[in-house]
């Protein structure tokens, strides 16, 4: 059977509120790899209380870097790469139990539908949401990133869709944005070290509102669409200031203008 041949890979932290489901949706896979970092809720313990669950602790180097790293603690050469508040359909397990396995040089996208405090949102850049999740270690991995990290195609790889839905939980309460922000633009901080002038940094910023909410259509998400657009802006906003701050800040040390 295709599913004793993938091992499922999960980086997670603070994820009580998700986890459950997650490894639930997995129950049809002899084992599974949750790499857990420096959780302060019931992750861990969620985790423990699932048989098939191959449980790791460590830390955080980043979620490419890490992500490669905890692919490397799987069984099989076949990674399924998931996120700790995502759950396959009925419909997907079944397309991975019959999926082909036999070349290396395939790589399978999967349909994501993101979901916001329980409805699912189809535009400010969450529809249409088809990633690349399914892929031989041996062959492609992760891009060594902080953030937006993504799995690197190497040349002459192939790409198959599979049937069925990632649901993905993205939102549960609103404040999970702030705490987003936060850690992302901590994150974009300690990699990019390239600075923009204020006006520049507020051109960005308006423009990724913009971006979200008009271009990609947000508004037709009602609320949900707007409260996106927003962080979006915000999250653009803070990534960009904090470098700023830190060059002002030293230039300021220096004695230089």
């Amino acid at each position: 059977m295709a599913l004793g041949d993938i091992t499922p890979v999960i980086i997670a932290h603070n994820a009580a509120a998700t986890i459950a489901e997650t490894l639930h949706s997995l129950a049809s896979f002899p084992r599974v790899v949750v790499y857990e970092n420096g959780s302060s809720d019931q992750t861990v313990e969620i985790a423990r209380g699932y048989d098939n669950v191959h449980l790791v602790q460590g830390g955080f180097i980043g979620f490419g870097p890490t992500k490669n790293h905890a692919a490397e603690l799987a069984d099989t050469d076949w990674v399924l790469s998931l996120d700790a508040d995502e759950t396959l359909d009925a419909q997907l397990l079944a397309s991975l139990d019959t999926v082909a396995l036999a070349d290396p040089m395939m790589v399978y996208e999967l349909d994501r539908h993101n979901f916001f405090k329980g409805r699912r949102v189809r535009h400010a850049g969450w529809g249409n949401d088809w990633l690349v999740r399914l892929y031989h270690r041996g062959v492609h991995r992760f891009t060594d990133v902080q953030v937006h990290e993504r799995i690197e195609l190497v040349p002459g790889a192939r790409v198959q869709r599979l049937r069925g839905a990632l649901n993905h939980s993205a939102v549960t309460e609103i404040s999970q944005f702030l705490v987003k922000i936060d850690r992302y633009s901590e994150l974009r901080r300690a990699e990019a070290r390239r600075s923009y002038p204020v006006p520049v940094i507020l051109l960005k910023t308006f423009w990724a509102f913009f971006h979200t909410y008009v271009v990609r259509l947000g508004f037709l998400d009602g609320w949900r669409g707007l409260v996106i657009a927003v962080s979006d802006s915000n999250g653009t906003f803070y990534k960009y200031i904090k470098i700023h701050a830190d060059q002002a800040l030293e230039r300021e040390r220096l004695g230089s203008p």
